[in-house]
């Protein structure tokens, strides 16, 4: 009994009887929009979960200096030029200029979109699955120039670093792999990893010398981008890229100074491809940057969209029914009445909107799911994407809602 006098009261002081009688006679138009409305939650959500995940993907740290890093790339041409001393002479060059912090050759660099990878098995045999890894292949100087921090083990000394040259296919007898990769390969025990054995090419063994906290591969769309491997060797080859990095502040100094040196140093090369690292990762998402930019511009359309529909719907209904809110207000209703009827008129027609759009975003957010190997969807963005809708749905509506609430009481006693 209470309950129904409770329904009573709000249904008389907010009229939602009248309201659903006046929608029913409109009702194709308020279907409309409340499919309107729940396609534009469903595309809204499901952008704003891919916008949210592919930033989240863009500020993982690379675990290098980016700030102060850059690299550059030395090619031979003549047949007589002796890659090998050419390299040893310019890490010398490179490692003497004030403000270099420290330089080394390496075969790939993070975030540049290619490089090398092997698999790295903790037991021998073409029976067992390797982990993938990125190969970089450096110097005893690698933790200082690329700023990555040892946290288990030691680094490579002077000794250890072997010559490979462009046939060469076995490896050095030690690695030092990114705490990533020690949890794949050690799972529980990946600080243990350190003096274990480990096998490339199925059966080659390499101890594990040390363990780092973190350093990306350079493919940033793999999803193991922090399983990386340093292999101790310095490459005999014509082409030798270097990475250096510098001081706070020095880079682009020594960016100029570095270039110069090079090409004046050895005539028999050519120096290309210096790049910052800061354009690197710009151009390794630049992918990622591009979808953002759609999906914020589609959903600013969509949003437009749906509330220029609600503003269309609302002030035709505020034309057709001019004779009866005349009326409404000839009998004593005040203007905060008729804003509140059609604000609730809304509301109503968004609820059924937004509920029709959770639907639609979870069979969508699977669909993405399954198509594009997505996270489902966290459960909080459905809410918040209703409770958004609302409030365009409400501030559509305000505009026409004032309008019918300044008609004047008079308008009743004029004939059609």
């Amino acid at each position: 009994m209470a309950h129904s006098k409770g329904w009573s009261f709000f249904a008389e002081n907010w009229e939602v009887g009248p309201i659903f009688r006046a929608l029913l006679r409109n009702k194709v138009g308020a279907m409309l929009i409340a499919l309107q409305i729940a396609f534009t939650m469903t595309i809204i959500v499901n952008a704003i979960y891919i916008i949210v995940e592919r930033s989240q993907k863009m500020q993982r740290p690379s675990g290098i200096d980016e700030a102060n890093s850059f690299f550059i790339s030395s090619v031979g041409f003549s047949n007589n030029f002796n890659g090998l001393a050419t390299t040893q002479e310019d890490l010398n060059a490179l490692r003497a200029i004030n403000g270099v912090v420290d330089a080394i050759q390496i075969n790939a660099v993070p975030l540049s979109g290619s490089g090398w990878s092997m698999g790295l098995q903790t037991q021998p045999g073409a029976e067992f699955d390797g982990t993938g890894a990125a190969v970089y292949m450096v110097d005893e100087h690698a933790l200082k120039a690329l700023d990555v921090a040892l946290i288990a083990g030691e680094n490579f000394s002077a000794t250890d670093i072997q010559v490979r040259v462009s046939s060469q296919t076995h490896w050095p007898d030690k690695v030092i792999i990114t705490l990533a990769m020690a949890n794949k390969l050690f799972p529980q025990e990946a600080l243990a990893a350190v003096g274990k054995t480990v096998y490339i090419n199925d059966i080659e063994p390499m101890v594990v010398s040390g363990i780092i906290d973190k350093l990306q591969a350079p493919w940033v769309g793999w999803d193991n981008v922090e399983n990386v491997m340093l292999t101790p060797e310095i490459r005999d080859s014509k082409s030798s890229r270097y990475f250096i990095r510098t001081t706070s502040g020095e880079r682009d100094r020594i960016m100029t100074e570095v270039e110069t040196l090079l090409a004046k140093s050895n005539p028999q090369r050519i120096i290309k491809d210096m790049h910052t690292l800061d354009e690197t990762r710009l151009r390794a998402y630049r992918d990622n940057s591009a979808m953002i930019r759609i999906l914020i511009t589609v959903m600013t359309i969509l949003v437009i969209i749906t509330g220029l529909g609600i503003v269309g719907l609302a002030s035709f209904s505020v034309n057709q029914r001019k004779k009866q809110i005349g009326t409404r207000r000839a009998l004593g209703a005040s203007q905060q009445a008729i804003v509140r009827y059609f604000m609730l008129e809304n509301l109503l027609i968004s609820t059924a909107g937004v509920m029709i759009g959770a639907i639609f975003t979870v069979s969508l957010n699977i669909v993405l799911v399954n198509a594009f190997s997505l996270d489902p969807i966290t459960w909080y963005y459905i809410p918040l994407g209703m409770i958004a809708l609302w409030l365009v749905g409400q501030l559509a509506v305000y505009g026409p809602a004032k309008k019918a609430a300044s008609i004047a009481p008079a308008i009743a006693t004029r004939s059609v």
